[in-house]
């Protein structure tokens, strides 16, 4: 049952957040961008990204989904070397999530599984698609998303998550939305770079 309860907010909640933004996506292209700061949850919108944390027994898995804007500061297709850089050096933090999401060492977690995806990073296919649906238009969306698995030998010293060095590493996000499924059942929260703490 709990294995169940675990993949509900990791599985259901990223579909629901995907529909929203291709409904979204429908509907910015038709008006004027000036709304976006005024979306709400599973919105396109700068400087917020969500996040889906959970844990069961020694198995964490965190979720991220944010715009591409508020970890490389655009979300156009990479063509100059310097926005090549950004990329490459975003990504290269994204692979680093045990410094990202500071992860207490007596927990003692290990990385079992990630996954990194973004038109920005060459998925060609993606980016193909990407492109034909955007053609044109400058205010183009683009999404960064980073799925990790992690085991935990002693999973109950995992009492919080501090997020301050993923703030300082990406100063673009501005708010992450938080669903959490842990011992304590599941809740929602809101981080910002003054309050990066999530207690399970």
């Amino acid at each position: 049952m709990r294995r169940t309860l675990l993949a509900l907010p990791l599985a259901l909640l990223p579909l629901a957040i995907a529909h929203a933004d291709s409904h979204e996506h429908v509907h910015d292209h038709a008006h004027d961008h000036g709304h976006e700061e005024h979306g709400s949850l599973g919105k396109h919108e700068h400087g917020v990204a969500s996040l889906n944390v959970a844990l069961d027994g020694q198995t964490l898995e965190i979720q991220l989904q944010s715009p591409a804007m508020n970890l490389v500061g655009f979300e156009h297709a990479a063509k100059s070397d310097a926005d090549k850089a950004k990329v490459a050096a975003a990504r290269q933090q994204l692979e680093k999530p045990q410094a990202l999401f500071a992860l207490p060492i007596e927990a003692k977690c290990s990385l079992e599984d990630s996954d990194l995806e973004s038109p920005l990073f060459g998925d060609e296919e993606h980016e193909h698609e990407h492109e034909d649906h955007d053609h044109g238009d400058e205010h183009a969306h683009s999404d960064i998303d980073a799925s990790y698995r992690f085991a935990c030998a002693k999973a109950e010293a995992l009492k919080t998550l501090e997020l301050g060095t993923f703030f300082g590493t990406f100063p673009g996000t501005e708010k992450l939305e938080v669903q959490l499924i842990g011992p304590s059942g599941q809740q929602g929260a809101e981080l910002t770079p003054k309050q990066s703490r999530l207690s399970f």
